[in-house]
């Protein structure tokens, strides 16, 4: 089995279990990852922030876009321009966001372009991860070529139901130096701010 293979197996396996997960498991980690986001030394001291828009059954981060909104920093929301291509777009409001590519609320083409080097938190998603950051996305490579060009603080978020220790990589795929969870924040796959 290749490790395209493998990945696509894993994929499924995810959307099977995250489907089986009650809604009110999703809504409360949901909550207690944000929660323990904002709280974050890191997030708390960035000027610029680079987040996704929480979609489907993906870690609600209304709660972080509005905090950083209303904090003042510099939000940035990816735009899809192409495939596997994404640009770091500046919003003011997320009464401006829609439904763009996939589904996924994006800000107007027409919003402020940010580059990469400008960011000086991420907060990515995942379908799943392990605990020392690997990570295994949709599979467009969107966030692996964000992620081969950004050298900031990046966090994954992810629930913990959904973590596995066996994550199929690939030469291209980058590691996430933090992954929260609804049971805390792990750095380098260590518990370091558990409770």
């Amino acid at each position: 089995m290749t490790r395209q293979e493998e990945k696509q197996r894993l994929r499924r396996t995810i959307r099977a279990l995250e489907e089986s997960l009650s809604p009110r498991y999703l809504e409360e980690s949901g909550r207690t990852i944000a929660a323990r986001l904002l709280a974050m030394p890191e997030y708390r001291a960035a000027g610029t922030v680079f987040c996704f828009a929480g979609f489907g059954r993906e870690v609600d981060t209304r709660p972080i876009l509005e905090d950083a909104l209303s904090a003042g920093k510099v939000l940035c929301l990816p735009l899809c321009v192409g495939s596997g291509q994404m640009e770091l777009r500046q919003v003011s409001g997320l009464a401006r966001l829609s439904p763009g590519a996939f589904g996924i609320p994006e800000p107007p083409a027409d919003s402020p372009a940010a580059q990469v080097d400008e960011v000086d938190f991420a907060i990515l998603p995942c379908v799943t991860c392990d605990h020392a950051g690997r990570r295994l996305g949709r599979g467009g490579g969107y966030y692996d070529r964000f992620l081969a060009r950004y050298r900031g603080g990046t966090v994954l978020l992810c629930r913990e139901k959904l973590i596995r220790e066996e994550i199929p990589v690939e030469p291209h795929d980058f590691p996430v130096p933090w992954v929260l969870t609804e049971r805390g924040l792990y750095e380098d796959g260590v518990p370091a701010r558990l409770g």
